[in-house]
């Protein structure tokens, strides 16, 4: 089932064209890996899927509701980490988690706590944390709602490596119970082994769509290299 479609997406910056009509469905239950190299118009797709931009043509649509037309019912469906998360620094992070479920009128703050791992420091206040600490609490309350879309902008990045662990199988679980989830990241390792599928833009296109068979192994570092030089080249 596609919770996610992009027809005909375009957006120009004056004479530059961010996007070149992208054509993308995406369906519940995949993780999704969505790389390209800086300028090739990532954050500009993200910040049109969550209504944060108007697109200059095309439809977007996440599950059932029209993005473009109706930016803050789409919202409702989706939990979105950007690549600098903007937390409320004066609100511990069990008071930000509680206000997220207000908002969104749903349970969960102490399964979302956990997940955190912050123990005592979930009463400390957010200023006063480290940029991992911050990170951990956004993708805590982007997952709070239990939304059907989650769009993750470098979510990783600061991460020591047992919280990237855990949260990488939070992704897979999430998948696995029906979310879809669209990873932009840089870090080709993280897209081959956590990813079903890589969407590769560059400049303002998609270049490759592609299924990955972790059990087989996918040179994705190639594949990069091959169609943005493609892409360059045309």
């Amino acid at each position: 089932m596609s919770v996610l479609t992009l027809r005909n997406l375009r957006k120009d910056y004056g004479r530059v064209k961010a996007l070149k009509g992208l054509n993308v469905t995406l369906r519940a239950g995949e993780l999704v890996a969505f790389i390209g190299p800086n300028g090739a118009g990532k954050s500009t797709t993200l910040k049109i899927l969550t209504g944060q931009l108007p697109a200059t043509d095309g439809h977007v649509e996440v599950a059932g509701v029209d993005v473009l037309k109706d930016p803050g019912e789409a919202r409702r469906h989706i939990g979105y980490v950007p690549e600098e998360p903007a937390l409320y620094d004066y609100m511990t992070a069990r008071e930000f988690l509680e206000f997220v479920a207000s908002v969104r009128e749903v349970d969960g703050v102490e399964e979302a706590l956990a997940f955190t791992e912050l123990g005592a420091d979930a009463d400390r206040l957010i200023r006063e944390y480290s940029q991992g600490m911050r990170r951990k609490t956004a993708l805590a309350a982007a997952i709070l709602a239990k939304p059907p879309v989650l769009i993750l902008d470098e979510a990783l990045n600061g991460l020591d490596p047992p919280s990237a662990v855990r949260v990488k199988k939070r992704l897979r679980t999430l998948c696995d119970e029906g979310a879809c989830v669209l990873l932009s990241t840089h870090v080709l390792d993280t897209a081959e082994r956590l990813a079903d599928r890589v969407l590769m833009i560059h400049k303002g296109e998609i270049v490759a769509d592609e299924a990955l068979d972790r059990t087989l192994g996918t040179d994705l570092e190639a594949l990069f290299l091959e169609r943005a030089g493609k892409a360059s080249d045309g």
